[in-house]
């Protein structure tokens, strides 16, 4: 073989394996890379010091947020709103600002706090303001690559809260759920914001819910929300399989129920759970993805905001008995049986890493750290969060052995490493 002839081939193979490196680069996003509220951390304490784990540093003016928080090796993400503009600021591992850069217009009316959590690939990120700007920014250094804005160009429409969605990434599409009377769904090209579909309308505002990619019968969907139905499209086309009504709305058409959690899927069954004393629905989804049945209701799992995690065959999370008091509950994901009901102080948000629970209530900000047992709540620590103000609302997220608590516009770093 001529020098010529390596030289090129040697390019091809170049080429093959940057593309290769790009399609399969990791999506780091909300509740974790698959949108359960898992996230793969091992080696984690199984019991907290008395007065909590170590506050590694606490970060300030960061914009005041419900969003969550990403986190690389190197780099850690979140966002805030900032007067009347959403800012995303970017910190290294030791709590030091990088950057911070606007990237959109804000939500200011009714709880005008930022809620997009940034879904990052490679070295893209990926946010929408809450105002429906969808933005796609250098996550080195906040340069804005491409910017859509939804509600102009295709006629979003949301509700008294604004947008409160996290994009989604599905092979080299970007998704929004916007709403409206021209299309539900869409799918934009990730690289440069060009529309590649659009669903059909179902002529309704969105709803809260970040849409969610499931892997069905060797077939990928995506689920998504109107304000009143829970619906699956064909990953690649946009086309609506099928649509199920779970948000319900007055005499008035005023919103009775808001749907704002991702829905959890496992074993061709998805949980659609909203709060505010609506029942929650388990649907089987036919093999062909075409058609749900209800599997069993249940009123009392009813999570209102706050997310739930499935481990093991148990969902765990907290329900709804007043808009200010909640308790923790256990329920067997095949039979809808509940098999614990606990009190910590107050409802609020849930994650899982390594076996555990980590649970913080809503209303003062106390976490805990709870056996994943089905049995029985079994609390292992707890500690007071004091940093920040506001409601606890922001879901706590666990990277390089931290974990990291978003409340208003701090960020707060917790060692939770076990030590070598």
């Amino acid at each position: 073989m001529n020098q010529l002839a390596k030289t090129t081939s040697l390019l091809i193979l170049f080429f093959l394996f940057s593309q290769f490196i790009v399609v399969n680069a990791q999506v780091i996003q909300f509740r974790g890379p698959n949108r359960d509220g898992l996230f793969p951390e091992q080696e984690l304490l199984k019991v907290w010091p008395e007065d909590g784990p170590e506050v590694l540093w606490v970060a300030g003016n960061l914009g005041k947020s419900y969003a969550s928080t990403i986190a690389t090796e190197n780099r850690i993400y979140t966002t805030g709103n900032i007067d009347t503009l959403e800012n995303i600021t970017c910190l290294d591992t030791s709590g030091n600002v990088l950057w911070q850069k606007p990237y959109g217009r804000a939500w200011i009316n009714s709880f005008p706090e930022a809620r997009c959590t940034p879904t990052l690939e490679a070295n893209r990120l990926y946010l929408i303001s809450g105002l429906d700007e969808m933005v796609c920014m250098n996550a080195e250094n906040g340069e804005i690559i491409w910017k859509v804005d939804l509600h102009q160009q295709y006629q979003s429409e949301w509700d008294m809260f604004g947008v409160s969605e996290s994009p989604l990434l599905v092979d080299d599409k970007v998704i929004a759920s916007i709403g409206g009377k021209t299309t539900m769904v869409i799918a934009l090209d990730k690289n440069n914001g060009k529309l590649i579909w659009k669903s059909e309308s179902m002529d309704s505002k969105r709803s809260n819910m970040s849409p969610t990619l499931i892997n069905h019968c060797g077939n990928k969907y995506i689920i998504a929300s109107s304000q009143t139905h829970l619906l699956s499209l064909k990953a690649e086309t946009g086309e609506i399989m099928w649509s199920f009504q779970h948000n319900y709305l007055s005499k008035n058409g005023d919103n009775t129920t808001i749907l704002t959690n991702v829905p959890t899927y496992s074993d061709s069954c998805l949980w659609i759970t909203s709060g505010w004393d609506v029942k929650s629905t388990m649907l089987k989804i036919a093999p062909d993805g075409k058609s749900v049945s209800v599997k069993y209701e249940d009123q009392t799992f009813d999570n209102q905001n706050h997310g739930v995690v499935l481990l093991d065959g148990y969902l765990y999370g907290s329900n709804f008995t007043g808009r200010q008091s909640g308790k923790w509950l256990c329920m067997n994901w095949a039979t809808g049986e509940i098999t614990w009901i606990a009190d910590f102080y107050n409802k609020g948000p849930i994650i899982a890493a390594d076996g555990m629970l980590y649970l913080c209530d809503e209303k003062r900000g106390n976490m805990a750290l709870v056996e994943a047992n089905p049995k029985s709540f079994k609390l292992v620590s707890s500690f007071k969060i004091n940093h920040g103000n506001g409601p606890f609302w922001s879901r706590p997220a666990i990277y390089n052995g931290m974990l990291l608590v978003r409340h208003g516009e701090v960020l707060v770093a917790y060692n939770i490493k076990k030590k070598s």
